[in-house]
């Protein structure tokens, strides 16, 4: 198995999950994903099957009702971590929201019709990062748009007046001083 290949849990619609093994991202091929199996088979599913997809540390097969430890579904307060801070309606009608990178990819990927890569309210749980398909969201909303503290932007050198020139713009000159 290749490294690029990380530990998954597809949730369907119909509430049922499959663990296995995707790569993080251009697995969505004509509206169709082939997941790894754990007993090595592939399995093709129809992206309009599938509710989201998360990319865990483990696969908790015990667990048969919540084997993502997906527990903590909107954030507490504003999240600390660059990004856009999205909140997702499903089909279903339940909410998730998450943190998405601030690049064009998201743009991109829903113009292709594939989803959007979401990082959890709570990273610290079993789930790293969930894929969302277009085809599960009803309604997707931009909550805040989180950057890092603001710095000074430097003016470009041009417009900037040095030291110098403002020493020497209010002199007048010595031979036509009044006595």
């Amino acid at each position: 198995m290749s490294s690029a290949h990380k530990k998954v849990i597809v949730r369907r619609f119909t509430g049922e999950t499959l663990p296995g093994y995707l790569p993080l991202s251009g697995f969505v091929r004509n509206r169709i994903i082939d997941i790894l199996d754990l007993s090595g088979r592939v399995i093709s599913l129809a992206i309009n099957e599938i509710k989201y997809i998360c990319y865990v540390r483990d696969f908790n097969l015990n667990d048969t009702v919540n084997p993502e430890r997906l527990t903590r579904r909107t954030f507490l307060a504003k999240p600390r971590t660059e990004g856009l801070w999205l909140r997702l309606t499903f089909r279903s009608g339940d909410l998730l929201e998450g943190l998405a990178p601030i690049d064009t990819a998201l743009a991109d990927d829903f113009i292709n019709d594939a989803g959007v890569q979401l990082t959890p309210p709570d990273v610290r749980s079993n789930t790293q990062r969930i894929f969302v398909p277009r085809a599960s969201v009803t309604d997707l909303q931009l909550l805040a748009v989180i950057t890092s503290p603001s710095r000074r932007k430097p003016l470009p050198a041009s417009s900037v007046p040095t030291l110098q020139e403002d020493l020497f713009t209010n002199m007048v000159p010595p031979n036509t001083r009044p006595n």
